[in-house]
């Protein structure tokens, strides 16, 4: 006698398992952290962070950093919860 196994997923499982989870980021921690364009364009699919950009005054929270190409060395500003974007960039180099 043979039994099966139904797997029964709730709406948020299902969505879960579709997509990946979003980094938990410390924008004090992302200076010289890597990442890796989801859709690469003029063949930049790997990235730096360069620079953590300091709020006026210091007592503010960061928002902004710099991330460079690393094949084209081209750098661009950009908020730092925009990395938190799974389906735009991946933590590391892939």
């Amino acid at each position: 006698m043979k039994t099966e196994k139904i797997l029964v997923t709730t709406g948020a499982q299902a969505a879960a398992q579709r997509r990946p989870a979003a980094p938990r980021l410390n924008p004090r921690k992302l200076l010289l952290s890597k990442w890796t364009a989801q859709a690469p364009r003029n063949r930049e699919k790997h990235f730096i962070v360069t620079r953590v950009i300091q709020p006026e005054p210091p007592a503010n929270r960061i928002e902004v950093v710099e991330i460079e190409a690393v094949i084209s060395r081209r750098s661009f500003t950009l908020p730092w919860r925009d990395l938190t974007d799974c389906h735009r960039w991946l933590q590391g180099w892939r």
